[in-house]
């Protein structure tokens, strides 16, 4: 699923060469927000502590060392949660306390704010795209 978004003279840019080109622009100002989603606990867990030993721990890295605000839809964000599987089956996944953790510990994070559903992604998108009219 997709959410509409409705934005005109702004650029998005989607990379999916794995090169350290979109790292490039944070120090040359071509961006005002990063949005990661989704995260998965991974990647969550990484950001929280600090690695950047991947494109998309690399760009938050550089998102902060930059001050550009961040935009992080996390999977796992409540005790209890319904999670689409393989074959369109829904299943009830239970996330472990350090996730759920780290969650948390990554949304008192600067200039960074962590979503926990696509309707939450969408407005925190919508606000940014409305700020740099």
């Amino acid at each position: 699923f997709q959410p509409q978004l409705e934005a005109t003279n702004h650029r998005v840019y989607q990379d999916k060469t794995a090169s350290s080109v979109p790292v490039e622009l944070f120090y040359e100002g071509k961006y005002h927000t990063l949005v990661i989603a989704p995260a998965t606990s991974n990647t969550i867990a990484k950001m929280a502590y600090g690695f950047s030993d991947s494109l998309v721990t690399n760009l938050y890295a550089q998102a902060g060392k930059t001050r550009v605000t961040s935009i992080v839809f996390a999977c796992d964000t409540a005790p209890e949660l319904e999670s689409e599987a393989p074959r369109n089956n829904v299943v009830k996944v239970y996330p472990r306390q350090i996730d759920l953790d780290n969650v948390e510990k990554l949304a008192s994070f600067e200039a960074t704010q962590v979503v926990a559903d696509i309707d939450a992604l969408a407005d925190a998108i919508h606000t940014r795209l409305n700020a740099f009219k």
